[in-house]
């Protein structure tokens, strides 16, 4: 089976020549739209803030068909807001100020409502991959599955250092703000499509999550397509980064379905721990040791890399994407996450050098 993968970016609005963002989803969104020579299944989109703008490839079964679709998203996107005199930031995180505006929507009215504060302070943008699956129960077991490599993603895909003109000591910040969603996280293993909706319509009863679209688990079955949707990422500044970590994904999916076809059990890793190992993984990227998720013991980040590289091997070579993963993980390891490339931007020209160098690598 040859998976699809599509990836959803969400960015930044930051006005030109000034410190602030600039409150121009809606209107960067409508121009994106009408400009851009793009096919039905891709999308552009409003989010929740409006100093926000989201787009959304459609699904490939190539990663090179996926980069191509992405980089033309994302200079369509860029070029609506030029038009708009505002410029589109690869960042998880504002470096900038924190002053937002919610986006005009009957929905996101009630989540401001419904979750106060912890609403108003998400500004936050993230990567979402999606894999597709062949049924809601293979979803489930691959959910069950992958769990354990989830804290792996976010510190490779680190993106937000600073939070309002501060450096936060994070590489991943966006964790902290996503992770205060009482649905945030990685859930327990489930077992099967009916605990997961056992779960899901709990979650929903409970107020927690306003309905299906809210359950915020860093993996989940969509809501909206037959695909497995890992949320851990942040978005990144370089679109050849995104292209190598849903190639990553894409392998860990195909790799657990298969080990679940096969009867082989989903690892036995407590939720605890695998709170600890977010926890590690946003405070130090790949900058420091991170938990191996089975032991919990302190290892290189690194070897954890190598470690995921030698169980997903099989279903790498299968997709042909072996050489463009192991390319990419090693650029990334050489010039670090982008946690680290916006830290070396602020040493060299402050928080405006580091909004100049985001910008270019849209």
């Amino acid at each position: 089976m040859t998976r699809t993968v599509g990836v959803e970016e969400e960015f930044l609005l930051v006005q030109n020549r000034s410190p602030f963002l600039a409150a121009e989803g809606e209107r960067v969104v409508a121009q994106a739209e009408r400009s851009a020579a793009h096919d039905s299944e891709g999308n552009f989109d409003q989010e929740f803030m409006q100093q926000q703008a989201e787009l959304g490839t459609a699904p490939h079964a190539s990663i090179e068909d996926l980069l191509a679709d992405l980089r033309g998203r994302r200079a369509a996107l860029a070029e609506a807001a030029r038009s708009r005199g505002v410029r589109l930031v690869p960042s998880a995180t504002s470096p900038l100020d924190e002053d937002v505006t919610t986006t005009a929507d009957e929905r996101y009215e009630r989540m401001t409502r419904a979750f106060g504060r912890v609403a108003m302070a998400q500004l936050a943008c993230g990567m979402h991959v999606h894999v597709s699956i062949a049924s809601p129960e293979e979803g489930v077991a691959v959910l069950d599955r992958i769990r354990g490599r989830l804290p792996l993603l976010r510190a490779l895909s680190a993106n937000s250092p600073f939070l309002a003109g501060e450096d936060t000591g994070y590489a991943s910040y966006r964790t902290v703000l996503w992770g205060q969603w009482p649905t945030a996280g990685v859930p327990d293993v489930f077992g099967s499509v009916e605990e997961y909706e056992r779960v899901r319509a709990g979650l929903v009863a409970s107020g927690a999550a306003l309905d299906e679209a809210m359950i915020c688990f860093d993996a989940r079955l969509s809501a909206r397509y037959p695909t497995v949707e890992v949320r851990a990422c942040d978005v990144c500044a370089d679109a050849e980064d995104a292209g190598t970590i849903a190639a990553l994904i894409r392998a860990m999916v195909s790799t657990a379905a298969e080990d679940a076809a096969a009867g082989v059990e989903a690892p036995p890793i407590r939720s605890d721990l695998l709170r600890a190992a977010t926890w590690r993984a946003a405070r130090w990227g790949m900058e420091d040791r991170l938990v191996e998720p089975l032991t919990g013991d302190l290892v290189g980040a690194w070897d954890l890399v190598d470690d995921l590289l030698d169980d997903v091997a099989s279903a790498l070579k299968e997709s042909g994407d072996e050489m463009l993963v192991r390319e990419g993980l090693a650029r990334i390891r050489e010039r670090g996450t982008g946690a680290r490339q916006q830290r070396e931007a602020r040493r060299e020209g402050g928080f405006g050098a580091v909004v100049d160098d985001l910008v270019g690598r849209t």
